[in-house]
């Protein structure tokens, strides 16, 4: 499997590159700016992008989405229950983030659904509270978290639709129940370390005790 995880943008957020080496077949993750970087990275490791997948649909995570798709003819995948919120993002947030508005998606996703890409499967796993429809996506040995766990910490639950309750139930029935060793790949940049595992996120993530 061929993963690369790229800090884009102002904001510190992550974007992967999933791929199959052998297919040549390949996904990005939440690209949410520096859209030729991600491209000419994916092209020079021989990974064409078939999918988008934003794990969440605020404006942070999708502002790559046009450009991408324009250039790849990617679909564009997000769980259903962000959707709507994927093409009504304020046009004042958008200016505010010099972002491009996203296109509607291609295909939507609910819990347990699978996104393939050659022979690589990931699993969503939908974990509602920092959006309704935020989702994590899982392969054994990696898990990518978007905004709802980060390194030692967790996303924010004031966006309207975030709920503090519900992101807390996402994470210690739909997470931390995950394999110990599973590494840990968020959606930004705001820890002491770019990546963590699970068993860091239960013995060291202070919001978690």
């Amino acid at each position: 499997m061929f993963l690369k995880q790229m800090q884009v943008g102002h904001m510190a957020v992550f974007a992967y590159i999933v791929g199959d080496k052998e297919s040549g077949e390949g996904l990005v993750i939440d690209p949410a700016t520096e859209t030729e970087r991600i491209i000419s990275e994916a092209g020079s490791n021989g990974i064409t992008i078939k999918y988008i997948v934003n794990t969440h649909g605020h404006v942070d995570h999708i502002s790559g989405n046009a450009d991408i798709k324009a250039r790849t003819g990617a679909d564009i995948i997000i769980h259903s229950d962000d959707a709507d919120m994927l093409v009504s993002t304020p046009s004042m947030i958008l200016r505010m983030f010099h972002a491009k508005p996203s296109p509607p998606a291609d295909i939507t996703v609910q819990d347990n659904d699978i996104i393939t890409v050659g022979k690589i499967e990931l699993k969503v796993i939908h974990t509602p509270g920092h959006s309704p429809g935020g989702m994590a996506l899982y392969t054994p040995g990696y898990v990518f978290t978007g905004d709802t766990l980060f390194v030692e910490a967790l996303g924010r639950t004031d966006l309207p639709g975030g709920s503090w309750k519900i992101m807390y139930k996402s994470i210690m029935n739909k997470l931390l129940t995950l394999p110990d060793d599973t590494i840990v790949l968020p959606g930004h940049n705001y820890g002491r370390m770019p990546t963590s595992t699970i068993k860091n996120e239960k013995e060291n993530n202070p919001f978690l005790r």
